[in-house]
């Protein structure tokens, strides 16, 4: 059983999606500090005039506050804008920008079931079943340290292995997890290039620009794009 946690990002880069693809088992953690200025409720698309940022605001955001205490504000209408402009040339924009709007537009605006929301929806749209579980819904002891509520983790759900972005590399200790039955292992990315109609490719930009330009079966050839290690 591979186990992968992450914190929700909304519409992160492929690499994010290649981690869930990755795993049997992803966790969403979203019971730890909101972090201002990230990328929880923000990332980049490609228009006309470049790459550009967009944000959903969260209204009462605050480090203080965990993820899971708030939500998305239901004003997209901005976003939504800049998408179609952005995109309405794409060669896959009837399909994906529709998916796109009930993502943005979803009932519950809490930003781990919007993110999971968006996840799933995603990886529906790509024909890929994945199992995917707030941190917040687990019982388990908040007070250990970040590894150690990790191992828990891999515990729970008798995970023997755990994938990690390549930042985490600073953070954990392959033994430290060997030495309790589980194999560590860190995910990066390689080669993944696609068209994005001009002549110079812009990478790590939001999934969105992979899905508007992309085909389904691109798309699979591109989460298979890593190594671990």
């Amino acid at each position: 059983m591979v186990l992968a946690v992450m914190q929700p990002y909304l519409f992160p880069y492929i690499g994010y999606f290649q981690l869930i693809f990755a795993a049997d088992i992803f966790l969403v953690y979203d019971d730890v500090s909101f972090i201002k200025q990230g990328y929880i409720n923000r990332n980049t698309i490609l228009t006309e005039k470049g790459v550009k940022r967009f944000t959903v605001p969260v209204p009462g955001a605050s480090s203080n506050k965990m993820i899971c205490d708030l939500d998305f504000s239901r004003d997209v209408r901005k976003i939504k804008e800049m998408v179609r402009q952005s995109y309405s040339k794409a060669p896959y924009f009837d399909q994906v920008f529709p998916l796109i709007c009930s993502i943005l537009e979803y009932r519950e605006r809490s930003i781990a079931d919007l993110c999971i929301y968006s996840y799933q929806l995603i990886f529906d749209y790509l024909g890929i079943g994945k199992e995917m579980i707030k941190t917040s819904d687990i019982d388990y002891d908040r007070s250990v340290s970040a590894r150690d509520k990790l191992i828990s983790f891999c515990r729970t759900f008798s995970a023997d292995s755990y994938i990690n972005v390549p930042g985490g590399r600073a953070l954990y200790s392959r033994s430290d997890f060997s030495e309790r039955g589980i194999s560590l292992k860190f995910i990066e990315p390689v080669d993944v290039v696609y068209f994005q109609g001009g002549d110079e490719f812009v990478p790590n930009l939001s999934i969105i620009d992979l899905l508007m330009n992309c085909s389904v079966s691109k798309v699979h050839e591109l989460l298979r794009s890593y190594r671990l290690a």
